[in-house]
């Protein structure tokens, strides 16, 4: 009864009183006097109704009688704060918040309670809502229309000081963002308003942080939303339902979001300091759950192109404002920055957008991007340069399958999907082409570092790159870099092939030199002219003979077996790339040089060494994999020599136990690497031209090999053998089949269809010798 009597009074004063009393002196005649009573009376009906609503059931008439009259009560205590809210509104004259201060509070206090319970509204009433629901359906309409008119009434005040308003609106905002997404968006919409009007009196009293970390979240909590309805479309295979209406409003609620961050982030930047960190797992999270992404969900074209022109357009301008912002450069580089499987992809993407919008910056923000920096002995920047090779090394996954990314749309062409990897070349490529000339080390020290990685496809995209930087490059940059790598190179090895200036980088590093075959050894001679190519190779064999003959000469030690080592490579290195340019007494020389190490290397002795190969018994130890393809990387540049007959006798049994030996390895990269061996070998022996005796030689090498190795030699290399040759090949073949052995499975298929094939041949064969025009 006195509950009933005092908002019966508080009506009559808002009613009745209230418009005829001074708004200068309403706080203190009024406001101060009633609104805390009344917030505690509001207060003590809704522990009431939340302790009794346990025991309400359609037989408890008294319980549920005694719960609506309260519900009923509190509407009407809420229609009497409108009216309180309404009269303010009307004054004409300026109303300054400190002459109210009050009324704010006590209202923001009353409606957050209500929503808080209409919330909670279903586990209250423990599965007696449909009781009590007319009720609180009016308590939030309310509830609604009273913060409504609050946020007009605030929206005319003169001078906003009051910042603990805009945090209990924040405090509303979490409460009511699944209950009313037009109700939300509003309540953000004033706050973010009314922080930029005012920002000059309450920035430094804002909680920026708060405020960020709300909107981000709701941000998050939107675009979920907006994906499981596009997932639900897609697997629908619908567009005029009320899910793709939803989803449409869902996805304008994301893009008012992201703005309302994108203003407040541009008025409120310096004091952002402690978001930072925030806002970059905003922009990883929003990418991780969008397809390229492997952990996206499973939604149409449509939609994805829907999704990215609404939505995600607006983080690029948030990234653009973040680009100068030294916390976030800090939180993005972070050297002890550690990201789960799934955000590595979205960092990788995120690093290479960063990228693309350097150019346009100032020199200061390049060099704050693409240089490392020590803040604390705690804290460590990287370079942008580094920590894209880094995180680009993480994505595993996207590099294996492929995923696929937007093209690069080029004049008169259609845009093409491409990989990561061709994504991160292109654009690391374009940034390289507009890079500081005062940051040209910071690029140096990053592309060498990458190409000495342990991981393969980390070493091969800073190849690429450097390799585009050596084309694009200036002349003497160019020669810049192959000086520090040559002397690099002297002391180690590893590198692959680099153009340079040919005349100069001879005088510097001369292969005369013994001390400088290390460096040839990595060294392609093809990227030379005819004439210093020739004289080069010359060099090369003279030295490299020259000292394996003293080593043949003296002790043999294994201390001198890596010095043996470097000078075989570089040997090979000329076999390799100027073969052609060699004499026949240069390339016997080298040959015999191969025969006398054959006969005085231990096998156990070079077992470690990678390029000393060609020994069979060396196979028979077991040797690491280096080993296996450093014996292939000579015997496929074998047929670019002359063989001797005299020489034959003792390489030809070696070559045929190398291809058995590896053609049994379990490892099938070593299998398929002594196929494309023994192609190469036999491509340029098979040549008209060149051996005279290349049947003599084939027939020699197939008579040795045993039966897994013979099958999958001729089964994997017949289409290369030259028809003219086929024949010939298939009769040499006819003894084997006597020899006993183990059958694979459909051996004697595939041997009855080529003998077939190789009489087809024969017959074409003898059908064009006859004919007019035959060869």
């Amino acid at each position: 009864m006195l509950l009933f009597c005092f908002i019966e009074i508080l009506k009559i004063i808002v009613e009745m009183f209230l418009p005829h009393m001074d708004h200068l002196t309403l706080e203190q005649t009024f406001f101060s006097q009633v609104l805390p009573k009344t917030v505690k009376l509001f207060d003590d009906m809704m522990y009431e109704l939340t302790s009794q609503a346990k025991g309400l059931s359609s037989h408890n008439l008294e319980i549920q009688t005694t719960l609506r009259n309260i519900l009923q009560t509190m509407v009407q205590l809420l229609a009497a704060l409108t009216g309180c809210v309404q009269h303010v509104c009307a004054t004409q004259e300026s109303i300054i918040l400190e002459n109210i201060h009050s009324l704010p509070s006590s209202v923001l206090h009353v409606i957050k309670s209500t929503f808080v319970h209409c919330k909670a509204s279903e586990s209250i009433y423990s599965g007696h809502l449909h009781l009590v629901s007319d009720l609180l359906q009016a308590l939030f309409k309310e509830a609604y229309s009273l913060q409504k008119q609050l946020m007009e009434l605030l929206d005319m005040v003169s001078l906003f000081s009051f910042f603990v308003v805009i945090h209990s609106l924040l405090d509303i905002c979490s409460v009511i963002s699944s209950m009313d997404h037009a109700f939300h968006a509003n309540t953000w919409k004033f706050i973010i308003k009314q922080s930029l009007k005012h920002q000059s009196v309450i920035k430094s009293q804002l909680k920026h942080r708060d405020i960020i970390t709300s909107l981000c979240e709701d941000i998050l909590f939107s675009f979920h939303s907006c994906l499981q309805l596009a997932e639900q479309i897609t697997q629908s295979d619908a567009q005029d339902n009320a899910d793709y209406r939803l989803f449409q409003k869902t996805l304008k609620l994301c893009r008012f979001f992201a703005n309302s961050l994108l203003h407040y982030t541009k008025e409120f930047l310096p004091l952002l300091s402690d978001s930072c960190c925030t806002l970059h797992q905003l922009y990883l999270q929003i990418h991780s759950k969008f397809p390229p992404s492997l952990y996206a969900a499973q939604i149409s074209k449509a939609q994805q192109e829907e999704i990215a022109g609404t939505f995600l357009v607006t983080l690029d301008p948030l990234i653009n404002q973040l680009l100068t912002f030294q916390p976030f450069v800090q939180v993005v580089l972070d050297s002890k920055l550690e990201l789960p499987s799934e955000l590595q992809f979205p960092q990788c993407l995120l690093l290479v957008v960063i990228m693309d919008k350097l150019p346009s910056q100032p020199e200061n923000v390049q060099a704050l991007w693409c240089t490392e920096s020590q803040l604390t002995e705690a804290t460590t920047r990287v370079s942008l340069l580094k920590a894209i090779f880094y995180s680009f090394e993480q994505c595993a996954g996207e590099l294996s399958l492929p995923v696929h990314l937007q093209g690069i749309k080029s004049k008169g062409q259609m845009e093409v999907a491409v990989t990561l990897y061709e994504h991160v070349c292109v654009h690391l490529c374009t940034f390289i082409t507009s890079f500081h000339p005062s940051l040209f080390p910071e690029l140096d020290v990053a592309l060498l570092n990458a190409v000495l990685s342990a991981n393969m496809i980390t070493s091969l995209l800073a190849m690429d790159a450097w390799c585009f930087l050596s084309r694009y490059g200036t002349a003497e940059l160019c020669a810049h870099h192959v000086t520090i790598v040559a002397q690099l190179v002297s002391r180690i090895t590893g590198l692959k092939t680099l153009t340079f200036h040919a005349v100069e980088f001879i005088q510097k590093f001369s292969p005369k030199a013994a001390e400088n075959l290390p460096l040839w050894q990595c060294i392609s001679l093809q990227a030379l002219p005819t004439e210093l190519r020739k004289q080069a190779a010359c060099d090369i064999t003279r030295v490299g003979i020259a000292q394996c003959q003293e080593w043949l000469s003296n002790s043999r030690t294994l201390g001198e077996l890596e010095s043996l080592n470097t000078l075989l490579s570089a040997l090979l290195a000329v076999c390799n790339s100027a073969s052609e340019v060699l004499d026949i007494a240069q390339q016997t020389a080298i040959m015999e040089i191969g025969s006398q190490l054959w006969a005085f290397l231990n096998p156990k002795l070079v077992r470690r060494a990678t390029d000393l190969t060609l020994q069979t018994s060396l196979l028979k130890l077991e040797p690491p994999d280096h080993v296996c393809l450093a014996v292939l990387d000579f015997v496929s540049s074998l047929g670019k020599f002359f063989i001797p007959q005299a020489f034959q006798d003792k390489i030809l049994p070696n070559l045929s136990s190398i291809f058995d030996f590896l053609l049994a390895d379990r490892n099938w990269i070593i299998e398929q690497h002594t196929l494309e061996a023994f192609t190469q070998f036999a491509e340029v022996i098979l040549r008209p031209t060149y051996h005279s005796d290349s049947q003599t030689i084939l027939f020699h090498i197939f008579q040795n090999l045993h039966g897994a190795a013979f099958d999958l030699i001729l089964l994997s290399s017949w289409e290369w053998v030259s028809w003219h040759y086929l024949s010939y090949v298939f009769l040499i073949c006819q003894p084997y089949s006597k020899r006993a052995r183990h059958e694979f499975p459909l051996e004697e298929e595939y041997r009855s269809a080529l003998q077939a094939a190789s009489g087809a041949l024969e017959a074409i064969e003898s059908l064009l010798q006859k004919s007019p025009g035959g060869p």
